[in-house]
Protein backbone atom coordinates (compact mmCIF):
# COMPACT_ATOMS: atom_id res chain seq x y z
CA UNK A 1 0.00 0.00 0.00
CA UNK A 2 1.29 3.47 -0.85
CA UNK A 3 2.04 5.56 2.20
CA UNK A 4 -0.11 8.68 2.36
CA UNK A 5 1.74 11.52 4.04
CA UNK A 6 -0.46 13.94 5.96
CA UNK A 7 0.56 17.61 6.03
CA UNK A 8 2.19 18.55 9.30
CA UNK A 9 2.79 21.84 11.04
CA UNK A 10 6.12 23.32 12.08
CA UNK A 11 6.21 21.21 15.21
CA UNK A 12 5.70 17.98 13.31
CA UNK A 13 2.13 17.50 14.55
CA UNK A 14 -0.38 15.98 12.14
CA UNK A 15 -3.84 17.59 12.01
CA UNK A 16 -6.97 15.54 12.48
CA UNK A 17 -7.16 12.95 9.72
CA UNK A 18 -10.32 12.85 7.60
CA UNK A 19 -12.82 10.30 8.82
CA UNK A 20 -12.50 8.20 5.68
CA UNK A 21 -8.70 8.07 5.83
CA UNK A 22 -7.50 4.91 7.60
CA UNK A 23 -4.22 5.22 9.51
CA UNK A 24 -1.21 3.85 7.70
CA UNK A 25 1.44 1.55 9.16
CA UNK A 26 3.83 3.65 11.20
CA UNK A 27 7.52 3.97 10.58
CA UNK A 28 10.24 5.09 12.95
CA UNK A 29 11.35 8.61 12.13
CA UNK A 30 14.91 7.60 12.98
CA UNK A 31 16.15 4.04 12.63
CA UNK A 32 18.37 4.29 15.71
CA UNK A 33 15.27 4.65 17.89
CA UNK A 34 14.92 0.87 17.57
CA UNK A 35 17.66 0.40 20.20
CA UNK A 36 14.97 1.22 22.77
CA UNK A 37 13.28 -2.13 22.11
CA UNK A 38 15.66 -4.43 24.04
CA UNK A 39 15.62 -1.98 26.95
CA UNK A 40 11.83 -2.08 27.07
CA UNK A 41 11.73 -5.88 26.82
CA UNK A 42 14.25 -6.22 29.65
CA UNK A 43 12.28 -3.71 31.75
CA UNK A 44 9.05 -5.71 31.46
CA UNK A 45 10.83 -9.02 32.15
CA UNK A 46 12.41 -7.58 35.30
CA UNK A 47 9.05 -6.08 36.29
CA UNK A 48 7.55 -9.59 36.20
CA UNK A 49 10.42 -10.80 38.39
CA UNK A 50 9.90 -7.96 40.83
CA UNK A 51 6.23 -8.82 41.31
CA UNK A 52 7.07 -12.51 41.80
CA UNK A 53 9.35 -11.58 44.69
CA UNK A 54 6.73 -9.13 45.96
CA UNK A 55 4.21 -11.96 46.18
CA UNK A 56 6.85 -14.06 47.95
CA UNK A 57 7.54 -11.52 50.71
CA UNK A 58 3.83 -10.80 51.00
CA UNK A 59 3.30 -14.46 51.83
CA UNK A 60 6.29 -14.47 54.18
CA UNK A 61 4.57 -11.78 56.27
CA UNK A 62 1.90 -14.34 57.21
CA UNK A 63 3.83 -17.60 56.76
CA UNK A 64 7.18 -16.68 58.29
CA UNK A 65 9.10 -19.79 57.22
CA UNK A 66 7.86 -19.82 53.62
CA UNK A 67 10.86 -20.75 51.41
CA UNK A 68 13.20 -20.52 54.41
CA UNK A 69 16.18 -21.00 54.44
CA UNK A 70 16.42 -20.94 50.64
CA UNK A 71 15.05 -17.42 50.18
CA UNK A 72 14.87 -15.60 53.54
CA UNK A 73 12.63 -12.57 53.89
CA UNK A 74 15.53 -10.08 53.95
CA UNK A 75 16.93 -11.49 50.68
CA UNK A 76 13.52 -11.61 48.95
CA UNK A 77 12.82 -8.02 49.98
CA UNK A 78 16.24 -6.89 48.75
CA UNK A 79 15.67 -8.56 45.37
CA UNK A 80 12.15 -7.09 45.16
CA UNK A 81 13.31 -3.50 45.72
CA UNK A 82 16.46 -3.81 43.60
CA UNK A 83 14.50 -5.24 40.66
CA UNK A 84 12.15 -2.26 40.97
CA UNK A 85 15.02 0.19 40.63
CA UNK A 86 16.75 -1.70 37.83
CA UNK A 87 13.68 -2.23 35.66
CA UNK A 88 12.73 1.43 36.00
CA UNK A 89 16.27 2.42 34.97
CA UNK A 90 15.97 0.15 31.93
CA UNK A 91 12.67 1.84 31.15
CA UNK A 92 14.13 5.35 31.53
CA UNK A 93 17.05 4.43 29.28
CA UNK A 94 14.78 2.95 26.63
CA UNK A 95 12.60 6.06 26.80
CA UNK A 96 15.68 8.26 26.42
CA UNK A 97 16.88 6.36 23.37
CA UNK A 98 13.45 6.68 21.77
CA UNK A 99 12.54 10.20 22.85
CA UNK A 100 15.78 12.15 22.38
CA UNK A 101 16.41 11.33 18.68
CA UNK A 102 12.82 12.26 17.80
CA UNK A 103 12.87 15.46 19.82
CA UNK A 104 16.32 16.42 18.49
CA UNK A 105 15.42 15.40 14.92
CA UNK A 106 18.70 13.53 14.61
CA UNK A 107 19.84 9.93 14.66
CA UNK A 108 21.28 8.61 17.90
CA UNK A 109 25.00 9.35 18.17
CA UNK A 110 26.01 5.70 18.59
CA UNK A 111 23.41 2.89 18.45
CA UNK A 112 26.25 0.36 18.84
CA UNK A 113 27.31 1.93 22.14
CA UNK A 114 23.68 1.78 23.33
CA UNK A 115 23.46 -1.94 22.58
CA UNK A 116 26.83 -2.70 24.20
CA UNK A 117 25.76 -0.87 27.36
CA UNK A 118 22.45 -2.74 27.33
CA UNK A 119 24.18 -6.12 27.55
CA UNK A 120 26.66 -4.91 30.16
CA UNK A 121 23.85 -3.56 32.32
CA UNK A 122 21.69 -6.66 31.87
CA UNK A 123 24.48 -9.13 32.66
CA UNK A 124 25.67 -7.07 35.65
CA UNK A 125 22.15 -6.84 37.01
CA UNK A 126 21.48 -10.54 36.53
CA UNK A 127 24.75 -11.54 38.21
CA UNK A 128 23.97 -9.25 41.14
CA UNK A 129 20.56 -10.85 41.67
CA UNK A 130 22.12 -14.31 41.43
CA UNK A 131 24.67 -13.20 44.03
CA UNK A 132 21.91 -12.05 46.40
CA UNK A 133 20.13 -15.40 46.07
CA UNK A 134 23.12 -17.77 46.26
CA UNK A 135 25.77 -16.10 48.44
CA UNK A 136 25.37 -14.84 52.02
CA UNK A 137 25.36 -11.06 51.94
CA UNK A 138 28.46 -10.66 54.13
CA UNK A 139 30.37 -13.07 51.92
CA UNK A 140 29.13 -11.28 48.80
CA UNK A 141 30.46 -8.02 50.28
CA UNK A 142 33.87 -9.61 50.87
CA UNK A 143 34.05 -11.13 47.39
CA UNK A 144 33.13 -7.89 45.61
CA UNK A 145 35.64 -5.57 47.31
CA UNK A 146 33.44 -3.89 49.90
CA UNK A 147 36.48 -3.72 52.22
CA UNK A 148 38.13 -1.34 49.75
CA UNK A 149 35.22 1.10 49.78
CA UNK A 150 32.34 0.11 52.10
CA UNK A 151 29.07 0.94 50.35
CA UNK A 152 26.84 -2.08 50.97
CA UNK A 153 24.15 -2.77 53.58
CA UNK A 154 22.03 0.30 52.82
CA UNK A 155 18.39 0.01 51.75
CA UNK A 156 17.71 0.40 48.01
CA UNK A 157 21.44 0.84 47.33
CA UNK A 158 22.58 -2.55 48.65
CA UNK A 159 24.38 -3.31 45.38
CA UNK A 160 27.98 -4.57 45.62
CA UNK A 161 30.72 -2.06 44.90
CA UNK A 162 31.50 -3.60 41.51
CA UNK A 163 27.83 -3.34 40.51
CA UNK A 164 27.70 0.32 41.57
CA UNK A 165 30.78 1.04 39.45
CA UNK A 166 29.11 -0.77 36.54
CA UNK A 167 25.98 1.35 36.96
CA UNK A 168 28.08 4.51 36.82
CA UNK A 169 29.88 3.33 33.66
CA UNK A 170 26.61 2.43 31.93
CA UNK A 171 24.99 5.71 33.01
CA UNK A 172 27.91 7.82 31.78
CA UNK A 173 27.94 6.03 28.41
CA UNK A 174 24.17 6.50 28.17
CA UNK A 175 24.36 10.20 29.00
CA UNK A 176 27.30 10.71 26.63
CA UNK A 177 25.31 9.08 23.83
CA UNK A 178 22.24 11.24 24.40
CA UNK A 179 24.19 14.44 25.04
CA UNK A 180 26.11 14.08 21.79
CA UNK A 181 22.81 13.49 20.00
CA UNK A 182 21.40 16.68 21.48
CA UNK A 183 24.45 18.71 20.50
CA UNK A 184 23.90 17.71 16.88
CA UNK A 185 20.14 18.38 16.81
CA UNK A 186 17.46 20.79 17.93
CA UNK A 187 16.79 21.49 21.59
CA UNK A 188 13.24 21.38 22.95
CA UNK A 189 11.80 21.88 26.41
CA UNK A 190 10.94 18.17 26.58
CA UNK A 191 14.42 17.00 25.65
CA UNK A 192 16.10 19.51 27.98
CA UNK A 193 13.95 18.50 30.97
CA UNK A 194 14.55 14.84 30.18
CA UNK A 195 18.32 15.34 30.07
CA UNK A 196 18.40 17.43 33.25
CA UNK A 197 16.51 14.64 34.99
CA UNK A 198 18.81 11.92 33.65
CA UNK A 199 21.99 13.82 34.52
CA UNK A 200 20.57 14.54 37.97
CA UNK A 201 19.81 10.84 38.42
CA UNK A 202 23.43 9.96 37.68
CA UNK A 203 24.91 12.70 39.86
CA UNK A 204 22.71 11.91 42.86
CA UNK A 205 23.69 8.23 42.63
CA UNK A 206 27.30 9.17 43.36
CA UNK A 207 26.32 9.67 47.02
CA UNK A 208 25.76 5.90 47.15
CA UNK A 209 29.57 5.64 47.28
CA UNK A 210 29.78 7.80 50.42
CA UNK A 211 29.09 5.74 53.55
CA UNK A 212 30.35 7.54 56.68
CA UNK A 213 30.73 5.72 59.99
CA UNK A 214 28.24 8.00 61.72
CA UNK A 215 24.73 6.57 61.30
CA UNK A 216 22.93 9.97 61.34
CA UNK A 217 25.40 11.33 58.79
CA UNK A 218 25.04 8.18 56.67
CA UNK A 219 21.24 8.56 56.66
CA UNK A 220 21.56 12.24 55.82
CA UNK A 221 23.41 11.50 52.59
CA UNK A 222 21.42 8.31 51.92
CA UNK A 223 18.36 10.48 51.45
CA UNK A 224 20.26 12.52 48.87
CA UNK A 225 20.09 9.42 46.70
CA UNK A 226 16.69 8.00 47.62
CA UNK A 227 14.63 11.17 48.10
CA UNK A 228 16.28 13.30 45.42
CA UNK A 229 15.72 10.47 42.97
CA UNK A 230 12.05 9.71 43.55
CA UNK A 231 10.91 13.15 44.70
CA UNK A 232 13.32 15.18 42.59
CA UNK A 233 15.03 14.27 39.34
CA UNK A 234 12.81 11.26 38.57
CA UNK A 235 9.83 13.63 38.53
CA UNK A 236 11.56 15.61 35.77
CA UNK A 237 12.02 12.41 33.76
CA UNK A 238 8.40 11.49 34.37
CA UNK A 239 7.17 14.93 33.29
CA UNK A 240 9.23 14.86 30.09
CA UNK A 241 8.06 11.36 29.14
CA UNK A 242 4.42 12.19 29.83
CA UNK A 243 4.67 15.44 27.86
CA UNK A 244 6.27 13.63 24.91
CA UNK A 245 3.51 11.04 24.70
CA UNK A 246 0.77 13.67 25.08
CA UNK A 247 2.26 15.70 22.22
CA UNK A 248 2.16 12.64 20.01
CA UNK A 249 -1.27 11.25 20.86
CA UNK A 250 -3.26 14.50 21.09
CA UNK A 251 -1.83 16.76 18.39
CA UNK A 252 -2.15 19.72 20.79
CA UNK A 253 0.29 22.56 20.14
CA UNK A 254 3.65 21.84 21.71
CA UNK A 255 3.71 25.28 23.33
CA UNK A 256 0.67 24.43 25.45
CA UNK A 257 2.24 21.27 26.84
CA UNK A 258 5.62 22.95 27.34
CA UNK A 259 4.06 25.71 29.45
CA UNK A 260 2.61 23.06 31.75
CA UNK A 261 5.96 21.29 31.80
CA UNK A 262 7.79 24.45 32.90
CA UNK A 263 5.36 24.96 35.81
CA UNK A 264 5.60 21.32 36.86
CA UNK A 265 9.41 21.37 36.79
CA UNK A 266 9.55 24.59 38.82
CA UNK A 267 7.23 23.24 41.51
CA UNK A 268 9.06 19.90 41.55
CA UNK A 269 12.42 21.53 42.20
CA UNK A 270 11.08 24.01 44.76
CA UNK A 271 9.16 21.44 46.78
CA UNK A 272 11.38 18.40 46.22
CA UNK A 273 14.79 19.88 47.02
CA UNK A 274 13.86 21.65 50.24
CA UNK A 275 11.28 18.96 51.00
CA UNK A 276 14.17 16.55 51.54
CA UNK A 277 14.16 18.09 55.01
CA UNK A 278 11.16 16.04 56.09
CA UNK A 279 13.57 13.08 56.33
CA UNK A 280 15.94 15.07 58.52
CA UNK A 281 13.66 14.60 61.53
CA UNK A 282 15.57 11.37 62.14
CA UNK A 283 19.17 12.34 61.33
CA UNK A 284 20.09 14.64 64.22
CA UNK A 285 19.59 17.86 62.23
CA UNK A 286 18.52 21.16 63.85
CA UNK A 287 14.85 21.44 64.90
CA UNK A 288 14.01 24.04 62.23
CA UNK A 289 13.91 21.21 59.68
CA UNK A 290 10.69 20.04 61.35
CA UNK A 291 9.12 23.27 60.12
CA UNK A 292 10.82 23.65 56.74
CA UNK A 293 10.60 19.95 55.95
CA UNK A 294 6.91 19.87 56.84
CA UNK A 295 6.05 22.97 54.79
CA UNK A 296 7.89 22.08 51.60
CA UNK A 297 7.11 18.38 51.65
CA UNK A 298 3.45 19.38 52.04
CA UNK A 299 3.86 21.26 48.75
CA UNK A 300 5.08 18.16 46.90
CA UNK A 301 1.54 17.05 45.87
CA UNK A 302 1.22 20.26 43.83
CA UNK A 303 3.39 19.25 40.83
CA UNK A 304 1.62 15.88 40.68
CA UNK A 305 -1.76 17.60 40.78
CA UNK A 306 -0.57 19.90 38.01
CA UNK A 307 0.40 16.85 35.95
CA UNK A 308 -3.13 15.49 36.36
CA UNK A 309 -4.74 18.78 35.36
CA UNK A 310 -2.37 19.17 32.42
CA UNK A 311 -2.95 15.63 31.12
CA UNK A 312 -6.74 15.87 31.19
CA UNK A 313 -6.69 19.43 29.83
CA UNK A 314 -4.50 18.41 26.89
CA UNK A 315 -6.51 15.27 26.10
CA UNK A 316 -9.77 17.24 26.18
CA UNK A 317 -8.31 19.72 23.67
CA UNK A 318 -6.83 17.05 21.40
CA UNK A 319 -6.85 17.72 17.68
CA UNK A 320 -6.85 14.08 16.65
CA UNK A 321 -8.17 10.72 17.80
CA UNK A 322 -5.04 8.65 18.06
CA UNK A 323 -5.58 4.96 17.30
CA UNK A 324 -3.46 3.97 20.32
CA UNK A 325 -6.23 4.36 22.89
CA UNK A 326 -4.34 2.22 25.40
CA UNK A 327 -1.40 4.65 25.50
CA UNK A 328 -3.80 7.54 26.16
CA UNK A 329 -5.38 5.56 29.00
CA UNK A 330 -1.96 4.84 30.55
CA UNK A 331 -1.01 8.53 30.30
CA UNK A 332 -4.17 9.69 32.07
CA UNK A 333 -3.92 6.90 34.64
CA UNK A 334 -0.30 7.78 35.37
CA UNK A 335 -1.17 11.38 36.17
CA UNK A 336 -4.05 10.39 38.49
CA UNK A 337 -2.28 7.55 40.31
CA UNK A 338 0.91 9.59 40.62
CA UNK A 339 -1.05 12.35 42.32
CA UNK A 340 -2.82 9.92 44.66
CA UNK A 341 0.24 7.84 45.56
CA UNK A 342 3.02 10.40 45.67
CA UNK A 343 0.82 13.38 46.49
CA UNK A 344 -2.10 12.43 48.70
CA UNK A 345 -0.59 9.38 50.42
CA UNK A 346 2.72 11.20 50.80
CA UNK A 347 1.00 14.16 52.44
CA UNK A 348 -0.90 11.89 54.86
CA UNK A 349 2.23 11.22 56.93
CA UNK A 350 4.72 13.90 55.95
CA UNK A 351 4.06 16.47 58.70
CA UNK A 352 6.55 16.07 61.53
CA UNK A 353 3.98 15.64 64.32
CA UNK A 354 2.33 12.83 62.29
CA UNK A 355 5.54 11.27 61.04
CA UNK A 356 6.76 11.02 64.63
CA UNK A 357 4.27 8.18 65.11
CA UNK A 358 4.02 6.68 61.61
CA UNK A 359 7.66 6.63 60.50
CA UNK A 360 8.65 3.17 59.26
CA UNK A 361 5.17 1.65 59.61
CA UNK A 362 3.03 0.07 56.92
CA UNK A 363 1.65 3.53 56.22
CA UNK A 364 5.05 4.27 54.69
CA UNK A 365 4.77 1.07 52.66
CA UNK A 366 1.30 2.05 51.41
CA UNK A 367 2.65 5.38 50.15
CA UNK A 368 5.66 3.71 48.54
CA UNK A 369 3.63 1.11 46.66
CA UNK A 370 1.13 3.49 45.10
CA UNK A 371 3.70 6.24 44.47
CA UNK A 372 6.18 4.02 42.66
CA UNK A 373 3.46 2.36 40.61
CA UNK A 374 1.51 5.52 39.81
CA UNK A 375 4.37 7.90 39.13
CA UNK A 376 7.12 5.75 37.65
CA UNK A 377 5.94 2.26 36.70
CA UNK A 378 2.94 3.69 34.87
CA UNK A 379 4.91 6.34 32.99
CA UNK A 380 7.32 3.66 31.73
CA UNK A 381 4.35 1.51 30.71
CA UNK A 382 2.87 4.57 28.98
CA UNK A 383 6.05 5.04 26.98
CA UNK A 384 6.27 1.35 26.09
CA UNK A 385 2.60 1.24 25.12
CA UNK A 386 3.05 4.19 22.77
CA UNK A 387 6.44 3.42 21.23
CA UNK A 388 6.63 -0.38 20.95
CA UNK A 389 3.92 -0.62 18.26
CA UNK A 390 5.75 2.02 16.22
CA UNK A 391 9.07 0.21 16.65
CA UNK A 392 7.28 -2.89 15.36
CA UNK A 393 5.97 -1.03 12.30
CA UNK A 394 2.45 -0.01 13.24
CA UNK A 395 0.94 3.13 14.72
CA UNK A 396 -0.97 1.13 17.31
CA UNK A 397 -1.62 -2.45 18.24
CA UNK A 398 -4.76 -4.19 17.04
CA UNK A 399 -8.11 -3.51 18.68
CA UNK A 400 -8.07 -6.96 20.31
CA UNK A 401 -4.61 -6.31 21.68
CA UNK A 402 -5.62 -2.93 23.07
CA UNK A 403 -8.70 -4.37 24.76
CA UNK A 404 -6.47 -6.86 26.58
CA UNK A 405 -4.00 -4.10 27.43
CA UNK A 406 -6.74 -1.90 28.85
CA UNK A 407 -7.99 -4.82 30.94
CA UNK A 408 -4.44 -5.13 32.26
CA UNK A 409 -4.48 -1.42 33.09
CA UNK A 410 -7.63 -1.70 35.15
CA UNK A 411 -6.64 -4.94 36.89
CA UNK A 412 -3.22 -3.58 37.92
CA UNK A 413 -4.49 -0.14 38.86
CA UNK A 414 -7.51 -1.28 40.89
CA UNK A 415 -5.40 -3.98 42.56
CA UNK A 416 -2.79 -1.36 43.52
CA UNK A 417 -5.50 0.84 45.01
CA UNK A 418 -6.62 -2.06 47.21
CA UNK A 419 -3.02 -2.97 48.11
CA UNK A 420 -2.56 0.63 49.24
CA UNK A 421 -5.80 0.65 51.23
CA UNK A 422 -4.99 -2.66 52.97
CA UNK A 423 -1.49 -1.46 53.86
CA UNK A 424 -2.91 1.85 55.09
CA UNK A 425 -5.37 0.05 57.36
CA UNK A 426 -2.58 -2.22 58.63
CA UNK A 427 -0.36 0.80 59.23
CA UNK A 428 -3.00 2.74 61.17
CA UNK A 429 -3.70 -0.26 63.40
CA UNK A 430 0.03 -0.90 63.79
CA UNK A 431 0.68 2.70 64.82
CA UNK A 432 -2.09 2.57 67.41
CA UNK A 433 -1.22 -0.81 68.92
CA UNK A 434 2.55 -0.52 68.78
CA UNK A 435 3.24 3.16 69.39
CA UNK A 436 0.31 5.32 70.45
CA UNK A 437 -1.83 3.32 72.86
CA UNK A 438 -1.38 3.47 76.62
CA UNK A 439 0.02 -0.08 76.63
CA UNK A 440 2.09 -0.50 73.45
CA UNK A 441 2.35 -4.08 72.22
CA UNK A 442 5.54 -5.81 70.98
CA UNK A 443 6.21 -5.75 67.25
CA UNK A 444 5.53 -9.45 66.55
CA UNK A 445 2.26 -9.43 68.49
CA UNK A 446 1.11 -6.47 66.44
CA UNK A 447 2.08 -8.28 63.23
CA UNK A 448 -0.23 -11.14 64.24
CA UNK A 449 -3.06 -8.70 64.93
CA UNK A 450 -2.81 -7.15 61.46
CA UNK A 451 -2.14 -10.36 59.50
CA UNK A 452 -5.69 -10.25 58.12
CA UNK A 453 -4.77 -7.21 56.04
CA UNK A 454 -1.67 -9.00 54.76
CA UNK A 455 -3.80 -11.85 53.44
CA UNK A 456 -6.02 -9.33 51.69
CA UNK A 457 -2.94 -7.64 50.25
CA UNK A 458 -1.66 -10.97 48.94
CA UNK A 459 -4.96 -11.52 47.15
CA UNK A 460 -4.79 -8.08 45.58
CA UNK A 461 -1.19 -8.82 44.61
CA UNK A 462 -2.30 -11.90 42.67
CA UNK A 463 -4.83 -9.76 40.79
CA UNK A 464 -2.05 -7.27 40.02
CA UNK A 465 0.17 -10.08 38.75
CA UNK A 466 -2.66 -11.30 36.50
CA UNK A 467 -2.95 -7.80 35.04
CA UNK A 468 0.79 -7.67 34.40
CA UNK A 469 0.68 -11.00 32.56
CA UNK A 470 -2.17 -9.64 30.43
CA UNK A 471 -0.05 -6.59 29.63
CA UNK A 472 2.72 -8.86 28.36
CA UNK A 473 0.22 -11.01 26.43
CA UNK A 474 -1.31 -7.97 24.71
CA UNK A 475 1.82 -7.52 22.59
CA UNK A 476 1.43 -11.02 21.16
CA UNK A 477 -2.31 -10.98 20.42
CA UNK A 478 -3.76 -9.93 17.08
CA UNK A 479 -0.68 -8.03 15.91
CA UNK A 480 0.41 -10.07 12.91
CA UNK A 481 -0.50 -7.22 10.61
CA UNK A 482 -0.15 -3.51 11.06
CA UNK A 483 -3.27 -1.63 12.10
CA UNK A 484 -4.93 -0.08 9.06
Amino acid sequence: MTHIALPVDAEGLAPVAPADLAPEPAKLRYASQAVAKPYFIAAIALFVGQICFGLTIGLQYVIGDFLFPYIPFNVARMVHTNLLIVWLLFGFMGAGYYLIPEECEHELYSPRLALIMFWIFLVAGALTIVGYLTVPYAELARLTGNDLLPTMGRGYIEQPLITKVGIVVVALAFLFNLSMTMLKGRKTAISMVMMIGLWGLALMFLFAFYNPDSVPREKFYWWWVVHLWVEGVWELIMGAMLAFVLVKVTGVDREVIEKWLYLIVAMTLISGLIGTGHHYYWTGMPPFWKVWGSIFSALEPIPFFMMTVAAFNVVNKRRREHPNRAAVLWALGCSVMGFLGAGVWGFLHTLSFVNYWTHGTHITASHGHMAFYGAYAMVVLTMISYSMPIINGREANSNKSQVIEMWSFWLMTVAMVFITLFLTAAGILQTWLQRYSDNPMPFMQVQEKISFFFWLREGAGLVFFTGLLLYVASFFVGNRKAVR
